[in-house]
């Protein structure tokens, strides 16, 4: 045992596409399935497959926080205050009063990040104590399992963009480094003038994106 009943970690902090994700995964550590481990360090197939195995499990809870595309455009947010509210919906949807949670730290200082999680889940109405680590994910199990839930959540949700955008091409990952990804946003910018709805309009892609398209126009004038 880690004295740890919930663990949390978040994916797509970074990517300019979708909505980022946090799982918080509540349940003893020793009823977790074999083969978890940082979501990082697992094949799609595998974290498919372990984050089924985790729904499925009795005595395994699961909790999801979803923060939008509009959220993080807000000029009154950042990604720090975030990360936070993503951790604090999942845990809040199964944490019971006197938890303890492993929380992977989404701020420069743990202890800071790890109050403010504490706190916005009392503010739910559960208290619950939580300690913050940076990189969570590759040093506890609990909070590893958070990470896989996360990351499938997150996968699924960027195949349901896909879809709706399947007439423009495939989105790839949602990452600015991906070429597959730029592509897209600089078609479809091409064809409709604007960014797609999916897309995080704050970021720096995007108006490089907006930038080479009116560069383009001009050119061609």
């Amino acid at each position: 045992m880690t004295g740890f009943q919930i663990g949390v970690d978040e994916a797509g902090k970074g990517p300019v596409l979708g909505p980022m994700v946090a799982a918080a995964v509540r349940a003893d550590a020793a009823d977790l399935p074999d083969g978890i481990a940082d979501s990082k360090r697992l094949s799609p197939a595998k974290r498919e497959t372990l984050a089924d195995t985790l729904r499925s499990t009795d005595g395994v809870d699961i909790g999801v926080g979803i923060v939008t595309v509009d959220e993080i455009d807000d000029r009154e947010t950042d990604m720090n205050g975030l990360t936070v509210a993503a951790q604090v919906r999942a845990v809040a949807a199964i944490a019971e009063a006197g938890d303890s949670a492993i929380v992977d730290a989404g701020d420069v200082s743990e202890s800071r990040f790890g109050r403010r999680v504490t706190e916005g889940v009392a503010g739910e109405g559960v208290d619950i104590t939580v300690t913050a680590e940076h990189g969570a994910d590759d040093s506890h199990r609990l909070a590893a399992a958070a990470s896989i839930v996360a990351k499938v959540e997150r996968d699924s949700r960027m195949a349901a963009v896909g879809a709706d955008y399947s007439e423009t091409g495939p989105v790839g990952s949602g990452y600015p480094s991906d070429p597959t990804t730029r592509e897209f946003l600089a078609t479809y910018v091409d064809r409709h003038g604007e960014l797609p709805a999916c897309a995080r309009r704050s970021w720096s892609t995007c108006a490089d994106v907006l930038a080479a398209a009116e560069q383009a126009a001009l050119d061609d004038f």
